[in-house]
């Protein structure tokens, strides 16, 4: 199991904080986490478009959406910030 948290836009618009799934890369946890916002939220707007632009953390180093993941890894997805 992998556990992922997740932060900004994408926390506040799923409603989820941190998931525990299966995962063997970055990119398969993606599906899995939209399954899991559209269980706990319906109406949620985010889409695999908007995951794709998050910053990916893996045990604390930046990573990407083909990082390979290993059982107990902690992976934080983080939606980039925009400002003025």
């Amino acid at each position: 199991m992998v556990k992922v948290k997740l932060f900004g836009l994408l926390r506040l618009d799923t409603g989820l904080k941190e998931l525990e799934l299966e995962a063997n890369s970055v990119k398969e946890l993606y599906p899995l986490i939209l399954e899991a916002a559209h269980s706990a939220r319906p109406g949620t707007a985010v889409t695999l478009k908007d995951m794709d632009g998050c910053i990916v953390m893996i045990n604390g180093v930046q990573g990407k959406k083909s990082s390979k993941l290993a059982p107990g890894d902690e992976v934080m997805l983080m939606s980039p910030v925009c400002g003025g």
